[in-house]
């Protein structure tokens, strides 16, 4: 894992955390805590890389770290559920996942929610088995810091609130300890709040609503196999999933509920949500269940391997290695430069974006998306722009054009004809200016073209302006994001325009 941290093509998601942690820690805590939503520990983490002069392959080796950790927390989870030698095979089958093993080098907060929310659910069963302040206390730790990596903490949370329920010992304890998780969580509640409000999440009015039982079936199954080895797999992997569920219930029942409530507390939630535009349900949300997977997986095939029945042995064992096998060609064929690494010319070319900008950039230079390239100039140069403006949020980016008006320089915009939202992926991209073609100049790096305006913007309007021209010409070569980032333009300068009418509106109502 450690060995192919820098395999991977450095992605815009993952930039986004050290751009916002360049600051003070202050001032990241209020972006994200305020204005951003999300995942503070991550952020955290990102600010010390930040600050100790770290960049991508250091926040990646973060994330290697946590996953490497999360092994030892899904054997003893597993032991716990069922015994030895169904927590070893367990293992295997979470850590020849294409989950942990992308995740373990990708530069996001997952696999910290993977190590936290195993560690939660181990500190609840050690809770309820010996009781105690101090047991109750890590229980407490435990949560705190996985509803700190994810949103989706409070559903780890409200499944081990589920197995409670269902379990009833030690209510009164349980009762003290998630009070206390209620209590010092409201920081925690507040950021998820603020991200379901960015991305229009919630149980009600509009968005698109999962709704229906074959939505969150289908979704459910493209997690069953992303933790196994694809969807060809599921009429294999599904049964033995149900066998494992079928022989648990039998010899460890509270075992078989808690892994039922891990499983119960996000399809329940899936069924009444509904999603904005901008908000999808991926595979690593469900990231905190791989080892309840891992463990029903592994315990069908104990079962079978104990059957008496002549030939269930090694039928067992051919299995176990078909599937093992199978799950690391499924990581292969789903992201294929994780093994393969970059293709080496569209390297060079980031390379030499990064240093092309890092040389002739300003410091107040506007770029709008936290593009790896803008990553690479800020390593090269630390006089580069830190004025980024997320572009798929136009309320931030019209707070982040308003704070820094009055000195807004020149407008930088970055095109990848190679990314993987285009319909047609090309290694190389033409040079075309927007209109008027006087304004702008523009550079292209194989697969990359750079477009920026010759003087500096000045005012919210006037950027916006040049960078509606700018999308255009990224819209006509046919690059995915330039929908998403003219549409946040769009939004932007309307949002404007309404202040600035609400304004007038304002003054003529006083002068009167």
């Amino acid at each position: 894992m450690l060995l192919r941290l820098t395999a991977w093509p450095p992605h815009e998601d993952e930039t986004l955390a050290l751009f916002v942690g360049r600051g003070s820690l202050r001032g990241l805590l209020d972006t994200v805590l305020g204005e951003r939503g999300g995942a503070p520990l991550h952020f955290v983490f990102a600010w010390i890389v930040a600050h100790l002069g770290g960049g991508l392959g250091s926040l990646r080796a973060v994330s290697a770290l946590f996953a490497l950790a999360s092994i030892p927390l899904v054997t003893a989870l597993a032991a716990r559920l069922a015994d030895r030698t169904v927590a070893l095979l367990a293992t295997a089958f979470a850590s020849a996942s294409w989950v942990l093993l992308f995740h373990g080098v990708y530069a996001r907060m997952y696999s910290i929610f993977l190590f936290t929310s195993a560690l939660s659910y181990l500190a609840l069963l050690h809770a309820l088995r010996h009781g105690g302040r101090r047991g109750w206390a890590a229980w407490v730790a435990a949560a705190l810091l996985c509803v700190s990596t994810h949103p989706y903490g409070a559903l780890v949370l409200a499944s081990q609130a589920l197995y409670l329920a269902l379990v009833r010992e030690r209510v009164r304890e349980a009762a003290y300890a998630f009070g206390a998780v209620a209590v010092l969580g409201i920081p925690f509640w507040i950021t998820d709040l603020v991200l379901a409000g960015r991305f229009d999440v919630g149980v009600g009015g509009r968005g698109e609503r999962l709704g229906g039982p074959l939505p969150v079936v289908r979704y459910l199954g493209q997690v069953a196999a992303d933790f196994s080895a694809g969807p060809w797999s599921l009429p294999v992997v599904l049964p033995l999933v149900a066998a494992g569920a079928w022989w648990l219930a039998r010899a460890h029942r509270r075992a078989a509920l808690l892994a039922a409530a891990a499983f119960a507390t996000p399809t329940a939630a899936f069924l009444v949500a509904r999603l904005g535009s901008s908000a999808a349900l991926e595979t690593r949300h469900l990231i905190f269940t791989l080892p309840f997977f891992a463990t029903l997986l592994a315990a069908g095939l104990i079962w079978i391997a104990r059957s008496a029945r002549l030939a269930a042995m090694p039928l067992a064992a051919s299995a176990v290695v078909v599937l093992l096998a199978a799950e690391v060609a499924w990581a292969w064929q789903k992201t294929p430069p994780l093994f393969t690494g970059d293709a080496k010319g569209r390297v060079a070319a980031r390379e030499a974006a990064s240093a092309w900008l890092a040389a002739t950039g300003r410091p107040d230079d506007v770029l709008l998306g936290y593009e790896p390239i803008y990553l690479g100039a800020w390593e090269r140069s630390p006089t580069f722009s830190r004025l980024v403006l997320p572009r798929a949020d136009a309320r931030l980016a019209v707070r982040a054009l308003e704070d820094a008006s009055g000195r807004l320089g020149r407008g930088v915009w970055l095109f990848d004809a190679y990314d993987t939202n285009n319909i047609v992926r090309r290694t190389t991209i033409p040079i075309r200016l927007p209109r008027p073609a006087t304004r702008f100049e523009a550079r292209a790096f194989g697969p990359y073209l750079v477009i920026r305006t010759r003087e500096a913007t000045g005012n919210p309007i006037t950027y916006l302006e040049h960078a509606a021209a700018a999308l255009v010409v990224g819209r006509m070569l046919k690059i995915g994001d330039a929908d998403v980032n003219f549409d946040t333009v769009s939004r932007a300068a309307a949002l404007l325009d309404y202040e600035v009418s609400a304004s007038d509106r304002s003054r003529s109502t006083s002068s009167r």
